[in-house]
């Protein structure tokens, strides 16, 4: 009977999407063990993982004959690659031929994959495209906002990057210089900063069907830094097909085509100019829009090769050269911002030591604070990892940038926790749980921002709480 489970567990094939087929009864066992399993996938072990898998006869790991896609999650969530090969393989003797299906759906809606975007985890996204995971697959359900490929869960959260937020929250339809603020936009991608964010989108786009699509998407529904994120990172598959001479630069197909959907945009909108049916502030914003998605996509059409080569070869420039040398790449041709140059200085990280609920803006010397503070976190943050291994999740720099406590994969979970350093998380939070459905009046805004992807049937209510590990927590227990 071993012998003949072995044959069939290990003739199951990977590539192959499937629902869950855990039972409930195996998830509730998970939560019996998850606790144990949290201390060794934080060291990454393989040899304690598998003595604890032999050791409990995989209850609460496995069903019918696999590797449940809740405990492949769990994994993937502490980005312990080494695990997470091992059980992807299935080869080793003690999961009796038993493997994990990288595209199988858990219970709350999502694959793992998904898991690996919203962890900007780039060697785990290998891992599991090496192994039969699709890009093509989509959440559903109502624990997640539906429809959402991984692609678009690492451009999402890409836009909660700190800098962006920062420096990106204004009214197109106000007076300030709308083609500045695609320059400024422009810059703010091109900083070391933003390579791991930009790298996690560049490897799902090279494996997501019908990317172009998915880029007009965003320009139609008026999502500009979601475009210049895609567009910036996976301009080689934009570049694709036949190419045309236009003043004597390459222009390919790609663009060719994005360029007419701006258009076609344009001319509806040119032809609601005297319409009843829209107001004139409204018109005016989505003309400035429009404008932005112009300028953008003929920015990284002709200079976005050469943005992409600096961003790859500079990981470790001080911000100011970087905006000093994409300014110099703008101009080579013949982009010209004319605003005020960007304020290198003051760009900050999220203070994660931080317990007093202050903003890190408000100290007096903010900036050598911020820097030293920063410092001091990267060393504390790789002498952890040399002790506990090498499954350590999150990283330094995305819990410096990423708000990870607002991410898109989690915008259905009612349990809503945010550190004490987010003071405009919090002020978000508290507008929710007062009944206030009101958002601030900008369509780059991070409120705005996603909210094209959600349905009307949100949350009523946050609970806002500082307990450390509750995320992992409440991924077992939601």
């Amino acid at each position: 009977m071993l012998e003949r489970d072995i044959k069939i567990a290990k003739s199951m094939a990977n590539d192959i999407i499937i629902p869950n087929p855990a039972p409930k009864l195996v998830g509730d066992a998970f939560l019996d063990i998850y606790s144990k399993l949290e201390h060794i996938l934080v060291k990454d072990s393989v040899r304690c993982f598998l003595r604890f898998f032999e050791n409990c006869e995989g209850q609460g790991m496995s069903s019918y004959l696999t590797i449940t896609t809740q405990t492949l999650t769990f994994i993937v969530s502490f980005n312990a690659l080494r695990c997470a090969k091992v059980v992807l393989e299935g080869m080793a003797p003690e999961l009796y031929g038993m493997h994990a299906n990288p595209n199988c759906i858990n219970k709350y809606g999502y694959f793992v994959l998904h898991e690996a975007a919203e962890r900007f985890s780039v060697d785990m996204i290998k891992l599991l495209l090496r192994h039969g995971a699709s890009a093509n697959v989509r959440t559903v359900g109502n624990d997640v906002i539906e429809n959402l490929l991984p692609l678009h869960v690492a451009v999402e959260n890409t836009c909660l990057h700190k800098y962006l937020e920062d420096n990106l929250e204004y009214n197109l339809s106000r007076s300030q210089n709308h083609l500045d603020y695609v320059y400024k936009l422009i810059h703010l991608l091109c900083l070391p900063e933003m390579k791991i964010f930009l790298d996690t989108t560049r490897l799902l786009a090279e494996k997501t069907n019908n990317v172009l699509q998915e880029l007009c998407n965003y320009i139609e529904d008026e999502k500009i830094i979601q475009s210049a994120v895609l567009l910036l990172a996976a301009q080689e598959q934009i570049r694709g097909g036949s190419s045309s001479k236009i003043n004597g630069s390459s222009k390919k197909n790609g663009f060719d085509l994005v360029s007419n959907c701006i258009m076609r945009l344009s001319f509806s909108l040119r032809w609601e100019k005297g319409s009843h049916g829209m107001a004139p502030e409204l018109l005016e914003e989505r003309k400035a829009l429009t404008d932005c998605a112009w300028l953008l996509v003929d920015v990284i059409s002709y200079a976005g090769e050469n943005l992409s080569a600096y961003i790859q070869a500079h990981s470790e420039v001080p911000n100011v050269e970087v905006f000093q040398h994409v300014s110099s790449i703008l101009k080579e041709y013949g982009f010209c911002p004319t605003g005020d140059p960007m304020d290198a200085v003051n760009l900050q990280p999220y203070d994660c030591r931080k317990s007093n609920g202050e903003s890190c803006k408000g100290l007096t010397d903010a900036n050598m604070a911020v820097m030293e503070s920063a410092n001091l976190d990267a060393a504390e943050e790789k002498a952890v990892r040399k002790k506990a291994g090498g499954g350590w999740d999150p990283t330094y720099t995305k819990r410096s940038f990423f708000p990870y406590w607002r991410s898109v994969l989690q915008d259905r979970v009612p349990l809503k926790v945010y550190p004490a350093y987010a003071s405009s998380g919090l002020s978000l939070s508290n507008s929710i749980v007062n009944g206030s459905t009101q958002t601030p009046n900008h369509k780059l805004g991070p409120v705005r921002r996603i909210s094209p992807l959600t349905s009307n049937n949100q949350p009523r209510r946050c609970f806002i709480m500082a307990a450390s590990g509750v995320i992992r927590l409440l991924k077992v227990l939601k």
